[in-house]
């Protein structure tokens, strides 16, 4: 998804043709000729190789203008299927609303595609997408069909915002600050509030760590890295000193609900940060042609739009709504921020780096927090400076890190 803006679709004949026998209804079957992952170690073949004329990428090498044509064009075609599949039940089933789950439901900007196809009135998508969620659902499957119990809907959101983890009071986020020798503030909400929006208004990195951790691979605010959706350089130096993965990889915002209409163009909720969405027009910066003729990851550098940090190169955004009822407290915290700014949002990641998971416990925050560049770590009413940490810790982080 976040490769694919930087590519055209040049392979899309070459997949539907060779890899995937694709139906009207959206059923499909793979050619497992060109793929190992059956039986391999390895994604794909080599006779996928000869087929692209193309060696396998490691990891870590560059990327080069074929990977991001082959992004582009593995996207086209999944968001082919996709809506394939979605027309193929309106039409026949007549029913308006659809509720998707599985690894590409977190597809988003496939989702976003199948909002904007208009079919369906209510659009839900399980933010635990895969296996967790599949689990939770055999759960309810087995509660309501097998034991019989009555199903009640309710008008609220059942997931809670997805907020189903696990939680601290502040007496343990003391004790576990105080056992990694952290240097803490302890302020009451409205301060920590206010501190922090400032913060980030004077473009600060914060690792923002409040409530019941997230259930499902997306932050949604309560194990945040946020940061100022109007600053030019923070989707580079996020994804670079604190995330330490490619700098092509995009952010999202999040919003507040009763705002979203006004940046994006969507009118829907998105409190997983599911659907994608074009930046609105009127926040758009158009390029020059100079800067449209831009050779692919240079792309990157070219502001194009007032909220440039969770503006991708297509213009999209993955967005998050931010609700009262579910979490007020983000929700209080980018009011804040718009007193500020007058902007109602804010860039929002997982707080984690590339290859670890999202942070669970107040130690898990303090390591990230000392282990990357991260200016700013709020756990709960406790508020830390990356500054005001001992010279000691610092160094003993920077050596173990290989921080600058």
């Amino acid at each position: 998804m976040g490769l694919a803006p930087y590519g055209e679709p040049k392979f899309k004949d070459i997949i539907l043709n060779k890899l995937i026998d694709v139906k009207e209804d959206g059923s499909f079957r793979l050619n497992m000729d060109y793929f190992n992952y059956a039986t391999g170690l390895t994604m794909t073949n080599n006779k996928f190789m000869k087929l692209f004329n193309m060696k396998r990428r490691e990891p870590e090498n560059e990327l080069s203008q074929i990977h991001m044509d082959m992004a582009a064009s593995i996207q086209a075609v999944t968001e082919e299927i996709v809506l394939k599949i979605t027309r193929f039940f309106f039409k026949e089933f007549k029913i308006p609303n659809l509720c998707m789950a599985g690894g590409v439901a977190l597809n988003c900007v496939a989702n976003g595609k199948i909002l904007k196809d208009g079919l369906f009135k209510n659009i839900w998508i399980q933010p635990a997408s895969g296996d967790a969620g599949g689990a939770l659902g055999a759960a309810q499957a087995f509660y309501y069909q097998e034991l019989d119990n009555k199903r009640e809907i309710l008008n609220i959101d059942s997931m809670k915002g997805s907020y189903l983890g696990p939680q601290f009071i502040d007496d343990e986020v003391e004790n576990e600050l105080k056992n990694c020798g952290a240097n803490y503030k302890k302020l009451n909400l409205d301060q920590i509030i206010k501190d922090t929006a400032k913060a980030l208004s004077e473009e600060k990195a914060i690792g923002w760590f409040q409530g019941r951790m997230e259930f499902g691979p997306r932050s949604l605010g309560n194990r945040s890295i946020i940061a100022d959706s109007r600053s030019e350089k923070m989707q580079k130096n996020l994804n670079l000193k604190v995330k330490y993965r490619e700098s092509f990889r995009p952010f999202a915002p999040a919003v507040l609900y009763e705002k979203v209409s006004e940046w994006f163009e969507i009118n829907s909720e998105s409190p997983y940060m599911l659907l994608v969405a074009d930046v609105k027009k009127s926040k758009q910066l158009q390029m020059s042609n100079e800067q449209k003729n831009l050779f692919g990851i240079d792309k990157l550098n070219v502001k194009r739009s007032s909220i440039p940090s969770v503006t991708h190169v297509d213009y999209s955004a993955r967005i998050q709504t931010v609700h009262k009822e579910t979490n007020p407290i983000f929700h209080k915290l980018i009011e804040e921020f718009e007193k500020i700014t007058k902007y109602p949002v804010l860039v929002n990641t997982s707080f984690n780096v590339r290859g670890e998971p999202i942070v669970c416990s107040v130690t898990d925050a303090f390591n990230c927090f000392m282990g990357t560049d991260l200016d700013v770590l709020v756990c709960n009413n406790f508020i830390l400076y990356k500054q005001d940490q001992s010279d000691d810790l610092l160094k003993d982080y920077k050596d173990k890190y290989e921080l600058d």
